[in-house]
């Protein structure tokens, strides 16, 4: 309760109280840690001509149903998630593989499927039932080439 001293009820001015309200609000948020993956175990290098073979299809990799990016050859490309132009430049290899993986690490209600991950699949044709979508080499090749994408 205030009284006529102007005291916010627990001695101190109710000026200062706040101020102190507005200083914490204005602190800069702790920044979550943007979640990573290592190289998957795979037999081969990376291929990133084989990953933008897979980002181009259609029938596998169906990138370009919600992302664009940078392929004029490419019609009818998406425009329900971020563009793919630049993502070497915004994203490091381990962020780009981590998404890949699984992008409920990042948002959890995404609508892109976890490429990488055959459990907790909840959207998901019943040919992947139980498997992953793409293969820890076609992961690879992938992000290989979203690496090159830099604007």
């Amino acid at each position: 309760m205030t009284g006529r001293t102007g005291h916010a009820g627990n001695g101190r001015p109710r000026g200062l109280a706040i101020a102190a309200f507005l200083a914490v609000l204005a602190m800069p948020a702790r920044a979550q840690p943007v979640p990573e993956a290592a190289p998957l175990p795979v037999s081969r290098p990376a291929d990133p001509e084989n990953g933008r073979r897979i980002v181009m299809d259609r029938r596998k990799g169906l990138c370009l149903l919600c992302h664009s990016g940078p392929f004029p050859e490419m019609r009818f490309q998406g425009d329900l998630a971020p563009s793919l132009a630049g993502a070497g430049s915004r994203w490091t290899p381990a962020q780009l593989r981590a998404r890949l993986i699984d992008s409920r690490l990042f948002n959890g209600e995404t609508i892109m499927p976890p490429y990488f991950r055959a459990e907790g699949q909840t959207r998901m044709a019943r040919a992947f039932a139980g498997r992953t979508i793409l293969t820890a080499e076609e992961i690879e090749d992938v992000t290989a080439f979203l690496a090159t994408l830099r604007e």
